[in-house]
């Protein structure tokens, strides 16, 4: 099958890692895919790093002359490869693909929504997703409710494809676990809670921080440690520094900046958080920290719901909450033993191979 992955994301967010794993896995299958990004960003780094096929374009520009280019060389490039399906992972880009599509370029249109954003249920978006793309596909369910409830769009042109996770690369690591526990200065018997993500407010390092502190003053355990996965974007570490300090946490506290090993550095956590205030509408880092049988508790924003028991979430920005479920966790291994069969069985549905199956069902019916 010949595929268009169009992803115009700048940055290497969760939006572009569905979109460039998705490819990957068409590709090892033997489908012939070409990657569509924006010059000098961070997803077309990405995308050669994985041995992608590699088109570039300013798919983004608003400026009348770069517009007429960037048309142009869409036009190009489906008439020499002629494409049966195109997936547009932005919506910049999918207005003008969709035109394309309505004038009899040949190809089937699918609009992939990633984002947190939910668009806006007007009659031109209603018509764009219901009359011009040939499916939409969205990855949570409240996403899925706002285009079947808000968007009126029919529930045969809608599915539910969560991302997956490469279960030979992601898996529980002993010793890799026993070597970063050691480089960071964690004993056997240290509780590590592990965070993983970038440094940004969205993350919710801070509640995490005050949380944690407010979870050592009620249980009053000196083996409570916290190891933070990640290195500073919009947040600085001088920030997350600030808060530790604040908090009183600086002590038990490691930072391990930009990890080669992030296999070794989930395994090395003994509780898992998620503690986003929103967005984590795919949480690549919800299904590895899951897929590496840690035991995760997290925020109730985006997909987190689909991925995890009610007992396991707690409110947005609710820094209470958050620490009496650090409390409970800690407290009781049986509740960690419980999440963890809970997240076994998650993830038995969310493998790689399960995530190329559902695209290709999807494909497949509307070439069909």
């Amino acid at each position: 099958m010949k595929i268009f992955q169009v992803i115009n994301v700048r940055w290497f967010n969760a939006t572009s890692w569905y979109a460039l794993y998705l490819s990957k896995l068409l590709q090892d299958a033997g489908h012939e895919v070409l990657v569509i990004t924006v010059p000098g960003s961070e997803t077309e780094e990405k995308a050669y790093e994985m041995g992608l096929n590699v088109e570039t374009i300013e798919l983004n520009s608003a400026h009348p002359h770069k517009l007429l280019k960037a048309c142009s060389e869409v036009f190009f490039l489906i008439k020499k490869h002629k494409p049966q399906v195109v997936n547009c992972h932005r919506g910049e880009a999918f207005f003008w693909w969709g035109i394309l599509r309505k004038i009899g370029m040949g190809y089937k249109l699918v609009r992939t929504r990633g984002d947190q954003r939910l668009p806006k249920s007007d009659f031109f978006n209603r018509y764009l997703h219901s009359k011009v793309a040939d499916a939409v596909v969205v990855t949570n369910k409240r996403m899925a409710d706002h285009f079947l409830k808000k968007m009126k769009l029919a529930e045969n042109r809608l599915w539910l494809i969560h991302g997956g996770v490469d279960k030979e690369i992601f898996s529980f690591n002993p010793e890799g676990r026993n070597k970063v526990r050691k480089k960071f200065g964690f004993a056997d018997d240290d509780i590590v809670i592990g965070m993983l993500g970038r440094f940004d407010r969205v993350k919710g390092q801070k509640e995490l921080i005050e949380a944690l502190a407010k979870t050592r003053t009620n249980v009053r355990d000196k083996s409570i440690k916290l190891f933070l996965i990640g290195f500073p974007t919009a947040t600085s570490e001088h920030e997350v520094e600030s808060w530790l300090t604040e908090n009183g946490l600086q002590e038990i506290t490691a930072i391990s900046g930009k990890c080669e090993d992030v296999t070794a550095c989930i395994s090395a956590m003994d509780i898992g958080v998620i503690g986003s205030l929103w967005s984590e509408t795919i949480a690549r880092a919800a299904l590895e920290i899951m897929v590496c049988e840690r035991p995760l508790i997290s925020t109730s924003v985006g997909v987190m719901p689909d991925l995890l028991p009610p007992q396991a979430l707690v409110p947005p920005q609710d820094v209470n909450q958050l620490s009496l479920k650090l409390t409970e966790a800690i407290k009781h291994q049986d509740f960690r033993e419980k999440l963890i069969e809970e997240h076994k069985r998650t993830m038995s549905q969310l493998s790689g191979e399960d995530f190329l199956k559902r695209t290709m069902t999807l494909y497949q019916s509307i070439l069909n």
